[in-house]
């Protein structure tokens, strides 16, 4: 029984933490005021930053003298940054490079 409530304890607190972020925004910067300057500076920095740490951190472990030489990492992330800067969409240039790198590794350099 204690399963139970354990289960229900967990699925409410991350409901309550879904539920805080969603309203935070609204809570802390009201609802059609002009966000401060940090959070503008933050919205435009941050994202490309963080880009370039999780670059950093998946070629960390790349073989470059050995196997497929990171072949396959290089294009996908020339892919991902060509078409970032031609459409703009990061959901297109991750999904589309991801998928790249899956066909390369299972079927080009197995």
């Amino acid at each position: 029984m204690s399963d139970f409530w354990t289960s229900m304890g967990i699925i409410a607190a991350m409901a309550g933490v879904t539920a805080f972020t969603r309203y935070a925004p609204f809570i802390f910067f009201g609802r059609g005021k002009e966000p401060a300057k940090w959070i503008k500076y933050l919205g435009k920095y941050l994202p490309p930053a963080l880009m370039s740490v999780l670059i950093i951190y998946c070629i960390s472990s790349v073989n470059f003298l050995g196997g497929s030489h990171g072949i396959p990492e290089l294009v996908c992330i020339g892919i991902a940054m060509g078409l970032h800067a031609w459409k703009g969409n990061v959901l297109l240039s991750i999904g589309v490079s991801t998928v790249l790198y899956m066909v390369l590794v299972q079927l080009v350099f197995v």
